[in-house]
């Protein structure tokens, strides 16, 4: 029986963003549908379970007007596919990748499903290309590695939005003249979110080497299930087949979640942690492990999902679980933000686990490794003591212990500190931890050698 043929109304339930069809025979999995509504209207679907004659259909969209006696179902046969071009630079589209720019759709033969794989272990090549961002919090103590995925974990109020439209604007490949773009998608956002993230692209001029993929707190939480496949499938067909170097930012994955434990409850699954679905580690590494590097391909796909943890708890499921198959994070703090510095990032618990594979000579520079390790060290001792000086008062610390007292707040002022539109080099980024080192005894400089002490060190000039 040809099922593209067979329209079926054997619907026996509607919930949430499912619907329930009995009596089918081969339905596939991921097998696209057609849903005709009572007033005639058309919508689209794809089949999330089946077994025992049950299809399990998730709606792109809403349910609203759909019952179980006269809606209609059909079966295509086909799963979800995106057609995918160079032209899509520079485009905005929906969570499905559909246009919402006012311009025409997408015209390709290139049609792919958005159901990608992760990339086989063999297969992944090594990253080791410093990617500059500009921001001195990632750069210098930090670094993000072409082919890297590094999670930023913020909270709700914080300033993850200006710092990923920062990034897409700023980011860069040194010594490049190779294809890069931003593929970046936004999930669950509100309109204001949307308006800023297209109005920072547009007025920037970063919308040229950008895809953005929209979805707003009003459409379909489907369409945040949805919407990180279209991107990633987008960025493959860049970096894979154009031979493009892709960063990929998704904002903010805990919407993406949260849609994800709504179906699950539809479906009635027994629920996880928090009422997550047992699942959902592997659904996140499904996305998380497209990013990489191929071995004989010279494209590659970099990627920074952006969460805002719940409660500010990072060990909650989505940040705990993300933490795992990542390769590090960007941790946002309150206090810093409340202190009015941006971008708010605490290098303490930050951590980039592939940093060394591209920093050093011929990458950066030679002393970045040891200005990294020593200024958190300064910044770690001067917040230690920032903590004893409010039991004990400052007057109570010895003449050493006050200068690391105040380097901590020159770190903070100086070093993480910096403007929207401050674009620093590695190199002005360093220049800055040199600058901040020589306020501390030279015979502190116990992570630095000496050689380069004696290169880029502040400290003889004074004397």
């Amino acid at each position: 029986m040809n099922m593209a043929q067979v329209s079926y109304r054997t619907v026996s339930q509607i919930a949430g963003p499912l619907v329930f069809v009995e009596k089918v025979e081969n339905a596939a999995y991921n097998e696209l549908v057609e849903i005709s509504l009572p007033n005639g209207e058309k919508r689209t679907g794809q089949v999330l379970d089946t077994g025992k004659g049950l299809a399990v259909v998730q709606v792109f969209g809403p349910t609203s007007g759909m019952d179980v006696d006269t809606t209609k179902v059909k079966f295509l046969g086909t799963t979800a596919r995106i057609s995918v071009s160079d032209e899509m630079l520079g485009r905005i589209f929906n969570g499905l990748g559909e246009p919402i720019d006012d311009l025409p759709p997408i015209v390709s033969s290139e049609k792919v499903e958005i159901v990608g794989n992760a990339i086989n272990p063999y297969s992944r090549e090594e990253p080791s290309e410093f990617i500059e961002t500009g921001i001195s919090t990632i750069d210098g103590m930090n670094t993000l590695v072409r082919g890297q995925k590094l999670p930023i974990f913020s909270s709700s109020g914080l300033s993850h939005n200006r710092l990923a439209a920062q990034i897409a604007r700023q980011a860069k490949v040194l010594g490049s003249s190779e294809n890069f773009a931003v593929i970046f998608g936004a999930m669950g956002i509100t309109s204001e979110e949307a308006n800023y993230f297209v109005s920072e692209f547009t007025k920037t001029g970063a919308i040229s080497r950008s895809v953005l993929f929209l979805n707003l707190s009003s459409d379909p939480s489907m369409e945040r299930i949805i919407l990180p496949k279209v991107a990633l499938t987008t960025a493959e067909y860049l970096a894979y087949e154009r031979e493009m170097h892709i960063l990929v930012i998704l904002s903010d994955m805990t919407n993406y979640c949260e849609a994800l434990r709504e179906i699950s409850s539809a479906r009635e699954e027994v629920p996880g942690r928090r009422g997550f679905p047992g699942y959902m580690y592997t659904d996140l590494s499904t996305i998380y492990e497209r990013a990489g590097k191929i071995r004989g391909k010279n494209g590659s796909i970099t990627q920074i999902p952006i969460l805002t943890m719940p409660g500010d708890d990072i060990t909650n499921p989505i940040p705990d679980l993300t933490g795992y198959i990542t390769e590090g994070q960007i941790v946002l703090s309150r206090d810093l933000q409340r202190k009015g510095i941006y971008p708010p990032v605490d290098v303490l618990p930050s951590l980039s686990r592939l940093m060394n594979q591209g920093i050093g000579k011929g990458r950066t520079r030679e002393d970045h490794r040891g200005v990294a390790d020593q200024l958190y060290a300064a910044y770690a001792n001067g917040k230690d003591l920032r903590s004893l000086s409010a039991i004990v008062g400052e007057e109570a610390l010895g003449q050493n212990d006050r200068k690391y007292l105040r380097f901590a707040d020159e770190f903070e002022r100086k070093y993480v500190n910096q403007g929207f539109y401050e674009d620093r080099s590695i190199e002005d980024t360093l220049g800055i931890g040199w600058d901040l080192m020589s306020e501390l005894p030279e015979s502190d400089m116990k992570r630095v050698k000496k050689d380069f002490i004696e290169k880029y060190g502040k400290w003889k000039k004074e004397k």
